[in-house]
């Protein structure tokens, strides 16, 4: 069930989240609602922390379920340096 929710938040801060969410084709909502998911979700093991700037990042974007990392990476280092 969504709930809605009111934020104070700095007007150009808003205006840049939603030019961000706008070239992602997301929408804000969704955007803050997976940042939040990954603030308050424990899934790392405590022996293996991550940098402030990939724990920004995560739940930013979703992936198709048949997506092959190895095969866009070959795709894309050949882009660049063939």
């Amino acid at each position: 069930m969504n709930t809605k929710l009111t934020l104070t938040i700095d007007q150009s801060v808003i205006e840049r989240a939603k030019k961000y969410a706008r070239n992602k084709e997301r929408s804000l909502s969704d955007l803050i609602e997976n940042y939040l998911k990954a603030l308050t979700t424990e899934e790392i093991p405590q022996n293996e922390e991550l940098s402030s700037t990939l724990k920004s990042l995560k739940g930013s974007f979703k992936m198709p379920k048949d997506f092959d990392y190895k095969k866009e990476l070959s795709e894309r280092l050949s882009e660049k340096y063939l």
